[in-house]
């Protein structure tokens, strides 16, 4: 775990209150040996409320990684809270981070993303008395101490393939994605799904970075959109994470249009990219570390359009100066709002290639 700028004013500052507590910082961090099952013991000032949150990756330029830091740090800040963040780089440096949290007995221990899977389905169980959160996805089986975050991005992956479907010129559209998973699926079919909705001669290709960093390599992003290109796509969703520059510098370079992800990518390449799916990660955590520090946790809760967690730019109030080029199309702003709201009353059902 790397310690980042925003902890060690924190963690300078508190050490010179007591030597225990400096032990404590310093096993978060990776300075001390990891624990099982029976490392709660007690610290001095350790049960102050306070906030962990773990990190599959480094955050660095990862807008994904910068919502989920930004939701616990405001709610930390709510809360009168202390914030740590803990990076990590590995799947072995997951489970060190999550056991270095874990012996600091924090109010909670916030985890982002399908790659805590494995260790919040064991974790939680040997440590009832403390509570946590996923985000973005959920253990299998779920303890009752663990508290799931999910958003039903598939609903607004969707209004963008209506986005399009419409605004394409050749008929051919094409993701490029991280991996070629069921979850990140969600960014795929749904996106067809929409644009073929509007325009039933709509042909949609995917295609993957894998690789060793697929979340972040925005080289073999770019590789993969130069190939959609060459094949005559002319709208291409970026779902590369840290990776979706490199999309969105081979769509201008040769013209052609992109969609953006998580946050408004639209200022990054103006005149390139039409929208994106947006995921307001940082608002629903937020709400729910808030929650669950008052009392309410366990179970799932889940964001999609009805509920604001999801949705495009589109139908945001900021849409002038987004940078968008969808603003230039009212016409297709006005189909987007008339769909929006036939899935948020039921009347236009969009699969889910999670539920199978």
């Amino acid at each position: 775990m790397h310690t980042t700028p925003r902890t060690r004013p924190r963690i300078a500052a508190r050490a010179a209150v007591t030597g225990a507590l400096l032990s404590l910082l310093l096993s978060a961090c990776g300075g001390g040996t990891a624990g099982g099952a029976g490392g709660e013991s007690a610290a001095p000032g350790a049960d102050r409320r306070s906030i962990i949150l773990v990190t599959p990756n480094p955050v660095g330029t990862n807008r994904f990684l910068q919502l989920g830091v930004a939701g616990a740090e405001a709610a930390a800040k709510e809360l009168g809270a202390e914030f740590k963040l803990y990076e990590s780089s590995d799947p072995t440096g997951i489970a060190q981070n999550v056991d270095a949290a874990v012996r600091a007995r924090p109010t909670l221990i916030v985890g982002i993303g399908f790659n805590f899977d494995d260790v919040f389905a064991t974790v939680p169980k040997q440590h009832p008395g403390r509570q946590f959160l996923q985000v973005d996805s959920c253990a299998k089986p779920q303890a009752p101490n663990l508290t799931c975050l999910s958003f039903k991005e598939h609903e607004a992956a969707y209004l963008a393939g209506v986005e399009a479907g419409l605004l394409t010129k050749s008929g051919k559209i094409g993701v490029v994605a991280a991996l070629d998973t069921p979850f990140i699926h969600r960014w795929i079919d749904p996106f067809f799904a929409g644009a073929k909705s509007v325009n039933g001669k709509v042909t949609g290709t995917a295609l993957y970075v894998g690789g060793n960093n697929p979340f972040s390599d925005p080289v073999r992003a770019k590789a993969q959109a130069q190939t959609l290109i060459g094949r005559g796509v002319d709208v291409i969703a970026a779902a590369a994470s840290a990776g979706n520059p490199g999309v969105f510098e081979a769509a201008a370079a040769a013209g052609a249009k992109a969609f953006g992800v998580d946050v408004n990518e639209c200022p990054s390449s103006p005149g390139t990219v039409i929208d994106n799916v947006l995921k307001r990660v940082d608002v629903a955590e937020a709400a729910a570390i808030k929650e669950i520090v008052g009392g309410k946790a366990g179970g799932a809760k889940v964001y999609g359009l009805a509920e604001d967690g999801v949705g495009v730019v589109a139908l945001t109030g900021d849409l002038a100066s987004a940078q968008c080029t969808v603003a230039e199309h009212p016409d297709v702003v006005a189909k987007v709002k008339q769909v929006r709201d036939e899935i948020v009353a039921g009347r236009i059902t969009v699969a889910d290639p999670l539920a199978g």
